[in-house]
């Protein structure tokens, strides 16, 4: 499912002042990497994801069920999930600000687990300090992700790609552009921050659904 969003908008008002989140990591950075799912680092090294190996075939997708929490252990977030809107102008809603650890879910979009690409959002810092996802950057290839679910089953996403891009080309179709398998994809703000104009870009984080418990 294409989605008609606008994520360059965030916080625009909202950002604590200091040095921003942490950057995303050199390995993982460029827009111009291989596209997400493939396995591959800027660096051009292969990096095979569990469910391309021998003898461990594709999980099989989840029923649609609304997600209730994010887990990643590799930052320590777990975090309450809340549905989100898009607002009259078409772009996605953000959680409350008053509530920096919570994270949202496009409700409109496929669930995580289901076949399709879920959409995961949440802020990297607000006025009062770090918020849910404000060390998103941080993550790394085969990192996992894991979404709870309203029916209790937990699906769990392995990372192809974290990406940073300017907030003015991010890439609509790249990010939302239909999936065939399950997929998540994970965004925050990142960049520098400007009291008019807030963060400079957006960074978004590829997954896949590897497991499920």
């Amino acid at each position: 499912m294409t989605l008609a969003l606008v994520l360059g908008v965030w916080l625009i008002h909202d950002g604590a002042p200091g040095d921003g989140p942490p950057p995303v990591g050199a390995a993982v950075v460029r827009a111009s990497d291989t596209p997400a799912g493939t396995g591959q680092s800027s660096g051009g090294q292969a990096s095979p994801s569990p469910e391309s190996k021998p003898g461990n075939p594709p999980p099989q997708p989840l029923p649609p069920s609304a997600p209730t929490r994010v887990r990643i252990p590799a930052i320590k977030v777990n975090a309450p999930l809340a549905g989100l809107d898009l607002d009259p102008a078409g772009h996605l809603d953000t959680p409350p600000v008053g509530r920096p650890n919570q994270a949202g879910w496009y409700r409109n979009g496929p669930a995580p687990g289901a076949p399709g690409n879920a959409v995961l959002a949440g802020h990297a810092d607000t006025r009062s300090g770090p918020a849910v996802f404000y060390r998103l950057g941080l993550l790394r290839l085969g990192d996992q992700i894991e979404v709870v679910r309203e029916d209790r089953r937990t699906a769990v996403f392995t990372i192809d790609a974290v990406r940073t891009y300017p907030r003015a080309a991010f890439p609509d179709a790249e990010v939302y552009g239909p999936t065939e398998r399950p997929e998540l994809r994970v965004i925050t703000c990142g960049g520098t921050y400007d009291k008019k104009s807030g963060y400079s870009n957006n960074v978004v984080v590829f997954a896949h659904l590897t497991s499920s418990r």
